[in-house]
């Protein structure tokens, strides 16, 4: 299966026009101070685009980040854009015919973006093989993954190694694919729906789990919407499973606890992380309005105190009294249902 899924980025997909399904296609809208950015990476680059998502999470300014599976480096060179030349952004691909693209436009990237050097490396090797990188433990401010931990095999080691890369109060802000039950083995071993960022899902439950054991103790979702697929033969191979494109960031903070506990504290956002000035949004639950004490669980607030965000909020309250659980936090599957269905994007 590695060696079908090279082969399927590396030389059956030759542009996302390629695409049998709409699983491995961006369907978000397109921030306004992210427009100026993309248009100035290359059309060669874009045109090899196959995210789900936007894993261009905020307060990136000087941050070293390590982009698994970076395809023609779409992603990694806007990240470099929003790092500033005193950042890092590391793209790992184990794709060589991707990584050619990427590397062709390094000195191009670095001189549109008024660098005097370039500020991205390219790596190739397989993102479940995270200890063979030539990096120390805690490494990385940040690791980013779009539409790409689905099609490897030993899911869970990527979740560990990411971890150990990771430094404290670092985080793993990631798009992927996940589906609402556990993937039928001879459907995992179809090369056509494994390329197209299906059979190789997660079942939505054994994902919170591997996160969990990894160390992410707290995953928290930001996004989600139903996959249409919008391709009757595949369609009819999958039957009644339902999958899912997800962003989630999970946080390496060792104090989280399993559940949203109750310390009755609160925290009010400045409204000073730049492009975000009336609310930020830790996740699908919490839009914390600009100059709003807002209530938070002991997991969130630790999530804002302990991480790049500390500076932007003001913190009240302490770890005294606990008053239980937060209400709904529960284990009702995450995603919004069926009937809530989206539009293809491609």
């Amino acid at each position: 299966m590695l060696e079908s899924v090279k082969d399927y980025y590396g030389q059956v997909l030759q542009s996302s026009d390629d695409l049998q399904t709409n699983a491995c296609c961006t369907d978000e809208g397109m921030p306004e101070f992210l427009k100026p950015i993309l248009s100035k990476v290359h059309d060669e680059v874009l045109m090899r685009y196959y995210g789900c998502g936007l894993v261009l999470p905020e307060q990136l300014k000087g941050l070293k980040i390590l982009d698994l599976g970076c395809g023609a480096g779409r992603d990694v060179y806007a990240l470099s854009s929003m790092v500033g030349e005193e950042g890092l952004v590391v793209g790992l691909d184990m794709t060589s015919e991707q990584l050619a693209v990427a590397r062709e436009y390094q000195d191009y990237h670095a001189k549109i973006f008024g660098f005097d050097k370039s500020n991205v490396q390219f790596i190739q090797g397989d993102i479940d093989k995270l200890d063979d990188l030539p990096f120390e433990e805690g490494f990385f401010d940040l690791i980013v993954s779009n539409c790409v931990i689905n099609l490897v095999q030993d899911k869970q080691s990527v979740l560990k190694q990411a971890h150990r890369l990771l430094k404290p109060g670092g985080e793993m802000y990631f798009s992927d694919v996940y589906c609402d039950r556990r993937i039928p083995q001879e459907l995992v071993k179809d090369e056509v729906l494994y390329g197209e960022c299906l059979s190789g899902a997660l079942y939505w439950r054994d994902f919170l789990e591997y996160s969990q054991a990894a160390g992410f103790t707290d995953p928290r979702l930001v996004k989600d919407r139903i996959l249409t697929i919008e391709n009757a033969k595949l369609e009819q191979k999958i039957g009644h499973m339902t999958f899912y494109s997800a962003t989630y960031r999970l946080f390496k903070i060792a104090e989280l606890e399993g559940a949203c506990e109750d310390y009755g504290q609160a925290v009010m956002y400045k409204g000073s992380i730049e492009h975000h000035p009336h609310f930020f949004a830790l996740d699908g639950h919490h839009k914390i309005e600009t100059g709003k004490v807002f209530s938070v669980c002991g997991n969130t607030y630790r999530m804002l105190n302990q991480t790049r965000f500390k500076g932007h909020f003001e913190f009240y309250g302490s770890w005294d009294t606990h008053y239980g659980i937060y209400p709904d936090c529960g284990t009702l599957m995450p995603f919004k249902p069926a009937d809530d269905a989206g539009v293809a994007c491609c």
